[in-house]
């Protein structure tokens, strides 16, 4: 199973298990995150595209980390104007593991289950 995603202007494929770098998120090392954002799900060959997003799905993750990505540098010149220019830029980035994607289907199969249990324990007692 895996999704597709919108986060921080960008779009993203997740699976459960990976480890994705996104820009900089609000959010302390070891919280939850949760994306609501869904593009696509696919789940053993059923795609759901939405419209814009697919309702009723969500992509929780785990912070991991903060950091910053390696420096890049910039340099400008200007031929013959003795004109240049030199610096470099780090992107800060947020170290996210993805725990959980939760589709429609199973908060209504959750549901289901707990209703059913409490039936049977009503009927035994």
């Amino acid at each position: 199973m895996y999704a597709i995603i919108e986060s921080c202007g960008k779009q993203y494929k997740v699976a459960e298990g990976d480890v994705v770098f996104f820009e900089k998120l609000d959010a302390e090392e070891g919280k939850k995150v949760t994306f609501d954002n869904v593009i696509l799900v696919s789940d053993e060959g059923k795609v759901q595209v939405g419209n814009p997003y697919v309702k009723g799905v969500k992509v929780e993750g785990k912070v991991v980390a903060h950091g910053k990505a390696k420096k890049i540098i910039v340099f400008k010149m200007k031929a013959k104007a003795n004109y240049r220019r030199r610096y470099g830029h780090r992107q800060p980035y947020t170290k996210v593991e993805i725990t959980k994607i939760k589709t429609a289907t199973e908060k209504k199969t959750t549901t289901a289950k707990k209703e059913t249990e409490k039936a049977t324990e009503k009927v035994e007692a």
